[in-house]
């Protein structure tokens, strides 16, 4: 079979190698579709702050179950499905505690482990979710839904809130549509006037195109009454974007970091006590989040469908990555067909 490989920064490959063995416990795919993450883009750019090298990307994806032994999970051969790809230890102190997300041994598929841009992978029984009759394109696209969704429910956004999101690419976007989904009233902030167009198809209410200095400030002021957003969650990983989440909250707002950042932040930390800020860290996802959101995707009451702006063919994966590399404030999510003989 073929894969798709990052053997160093700037390169994508596609090689061969070995249809994999079942073990027991597990299921045999075959890979459908797969969306190209923004940690995926780093590890191509060598930004990202857990990649090396050689790296097989790919941790969004659905696939069509090959081969599957007796399971308590109702999973047959046939099934379209869609996967947990956060490997975690079962030992440590947050996975006693049932925090599976976040262990401190985690290894994600395609950051700290290889991950599903093969043609045929295997994957424990436990970690396979089915798709109940979503469209496969969409299945993929679950996993980053996931991440977004996990951190609105972080901060318990509720009816009512006053949401600012801070980043309008993929995770943005569909922080937006978690956010709207739990009634809010939801702001996004970006510096790419068409990205921010995207995330009003996404459900945005407002947007704030951060392109000049005080711009951001005063737009903040003026949505909010002089009052500050309710929650901001931070969905870039840079310093300035984290600023302008702890500048933009309300005294007694709550703010979640979901971006994943290389560079450090020196700021005034007294203003977390002032306005006695709580302040989340969002990491992955669990399981429920996946259940419930295949089945919220599926009732139609978020429609995913804005957020997918580019198929590729498996053959063409380094054009996918390069044009996503050169063209990124034009694209949202990027998803590649796979054509397993």
């Amino acid at each position: 079979m073929k894969y798709i490989v990052i053997p160093e920064p700037g390169k994508v490959e596609i090689r061969e190698c070995e249809k994999p063995q079942v073990k027991e416990g597990e299921a045999l795919l075959k890979v459908l579709y797969g969306g190209i993450c923004g940690s995926d883009l780093g590890t191509y750019k060598g930004t990202f702050i857990y990649a090396s090298y050689p790296r097989v990307p790919g941790h969004e994806f659905s696939a069509e179950i090959v081969e599957v032994g007796p399971n308590d999970y109702g999973l047959e051969k046939g099934m379209i499905v869609t996967a947990n790809p956060y490997f975690n230890c079962g030992k440590c102190y947050s996975c006693e505690r049932g925090f599976v997300n976040c262990c401190t041994s985690n290894e994600t598929m395609g950051a700290q482990r290889d991950g599903a841009f093969y043609e045929y992978i295997t994957m424990p029984v436990e970690r396979i979710y089915p798709g109940k009759g979503l469209d496969p394109m969409l299945l993929a696209a679950i996993e980053p839904f996931c991440i977004s969704y996990h951190a609105v429910k972080r901060a318990n956004v509720k009816a009512g809130d006053k949401v600012l999101v801070v980043g309008t690419g993929t995770i943005g976007c569909l922080a937006v549509a978690a956010a709207k989904y739990f009634g809010a009233e939801v702001y996004v902030s970006d510096i790419a006037e068409l990205k921010l167009e995207k995330a009003k198809a996404m459900g945005a209410d407002g947007t704030i195109l951060n392109n000049a200095p005080g711009v951001f400030d005063e737009k903040v002021k003026e949505i909010t009454n002089g009052n500050g957003f309710d929650v901001c969650l931070e969905c870039v990983g840079m310093p300035s974007t984290f600023q302008n989440c702890i500048d933009a909250a309300a005294y007694r707002g709550r703010v979640v970091l979901v971006g994943v950042a290389k560079q450090n932040l020196d700021f005034k930390f007294s203003v977390i006590q002032t306005k006695e800020l709580d302040i989340f860290g969002s990491r992955n996802a669990l399981k429920d989040d996946f259940l419930e959101l295949i089945d919220i995707v599926k009732s139609g009451k978020v429609d995913l469908k804005p957020l997918i702006t580019d198929l590729y063919s498996f053959k063409d994966a380094d054009v996918a990555f390069r044009e996503f590399r050169d063209n990124g404030a034009n694209k949202l999510k990027t998803m590649i067909k796979f054509d397993a003989e």
